[in-house]
């Protein structure tokens, strides 16, 4: 079979690895994150809260992440995010093998390391178009998406092993060693310098260009509200903890197999995603009924009496997530010229990383009050709804096509936009 002509680029191959291997640690450190939470304290609601500390770094930190993406290099800046996350998991670390940890340390960690995922995230979504010609964007999200579920897989299933063995400690050492990995592979790229605007905006007038942006490109914005109802309505992972050790009395080890049961699913679905991304013409139809599947996934996991069908319904919320994900995703780097990428990914992130985030607070503790099955039946109603509002009414996520526009269709696009967000420019830093 002959292989996609992506993979025949050097340095998007290089850094297709190092973020497989970065993500190995961070996905790995979230998920002995929440099982640490509620090793500590035994409440639900209190690991709720690591959910909360992404949230807050998330929403105050992404624009001003985005922002920095368009103005300095975005290679260096993925290695200082990455060096600064790396610094926090060795303290973690430390912590909890001397057996100092406590449960706010833990979530005072998950803030600073999302803090520096905010610089991070904006910047490695914008680099994407740097390593690959303008065709092969669609290409190259269908690859890292589910290639990036690999590691999603591989780490809970790892952090898993580590408590058992060992405690979370260990788990928190493999994720500082992934950072420096992740540092070291960016070194080797050759990426283009960013080029330097004729007139440069100040750091908030930056902001409020991106902003501008969304709000005049429909399909954006929608994309982003279609993601929302997903993450926030649909947030499992804060429950897995205690249907894992509570509901389906499995353990650390089960707790493991369990968070990484929709990376699994995600990865078998590889094939179709990336044939859907590359070829169909109907993406948006193909979002907005994966969207509304991962709603009767988690309706699945929630109601799943034993541990084997749990793992099954894990693994098809995984999978329709893989291709929702991915075609929103390259939706929003096609439908954005460079010279703004980096703060419309960020603006998007609050709602593809935030929502998560928020959804963790809002669910972990409505299943304080009513139970960990109760809360997640409620809630995977939310992307079933949304989706089916989208689909009937004819709206511009359901026409969305995939085709990328040609040079000079993206060229007066990305020239009206600007005349309308244009506004009174300043001189100023960064």
């Amino acid at each position: 079979m002959k292989l996609p002509e992506v993979l025949r680029n050097r340095d998007f191959n290089l850094y297709w690895a190092g973020v497989v291997l970065s993500q190995i640690g961070s996905r790995g450190a979230i998920a002995a994150n929440f099982y640490q939470v509620y090793q500590l304290t035994g409440s639900v609601a209190y690991t709720g809260l690591v959910g909360a500390g992404q949230a807050v770094a998330l929403l105050v930190l992404s624009p001003l992440g985005g922002a920095l993406a368009d103005r300095v290099d975005r290679r260096r800046l993925l290695q200082a995010a990455q060096a600064a996350a790396m610094l926090v998991a060795v303290v973690l670390a430390w912590l909890t093998v001397t057996g100092r940890a406590q449960a706010w340390h833990v979530v005072l960690s998950v803030v600073l390391t999302t803090a520096a995922a905010t610089f991070d995230q904006p910047a490695r979504q914008a680099l994407i178009p740097a390593l690959v010609p303008r065709s092969q964007i669609g290409q190259a999200v269908a690859l890292l998406n589910p290639s990036r579920e690999l590691a999603v897989l591989v780490g809970p299933l790892t952090a898993g092993v580590l408590i058992a063995v060992a405690g979370p400690g260990l788990m928190y050492v493999v994720d500082a060693v992934s950072y420096a990995l992740l540092v070291a592979v960016l070194a080797l790229l050759r990426i283009p310098a960013l080029p330097t605007p004729a007139v440069r905006r100040s750091v908030l007038g930056s902001i409020v260009e991106g902003g501008r942006y969304i709000s005049h490109r429909p399909l954006i914005y929608h994309l982003m509200a279609l993601d929302l109802s997903a993450t926030v309505f649909g947030a499992y992972r804060v429950l897995l903890p205690v249907l894992a050790v509570d509901v389906l009395h499995v353990g650390a080890a089960g707790y493991g197999a369990l968070s990484g049961a929709p990376s699994a699913g995600a990865l078998l679905a590889t094939y179709g995603v990336f044939r859907t991304v590359d070829r169909s013409r109907r993406q948006g139809r193909v979002l907005l009924v994966s969207t509304a599947l991962y709603g009767v996934a988690a309706l699945l996991l929630a109601w799943s009496p034993i541990f084997v069908l749990a793992i099954a319904a894990a693994g098809l919320l995984g999978a329709c997530d893989a291709m929702a994900t991915t075609i929103r995703h390259a939706a929003v780097q096609i439908d954005t010229p460079d010279e703004l990428r980096g703060r419309v990914t960020a603006f998007y992130q609050m709602s593809s990383r935030g929502g998560p985030a928020i959804g963790d607070v809002l669910v972990g503790a409505f299943a304080g009050l009513v139970g960990p099955v109760a809360a997640l039946t409620v809630g995977a109603f939310g992307p079933i709804l949304v989706a089916a509002s989208y689909w009937w009414r004819g709206s511009v996520v359901r026409s969305y096509t995939g085709a990328v526009p040609a040079p000079e269709e993206a060229n007066d696009a990305a020239t009206a936009t600007a005349e309308v967000a244009t506004g009174p420019t300043t001189s100023g830093g960064t």
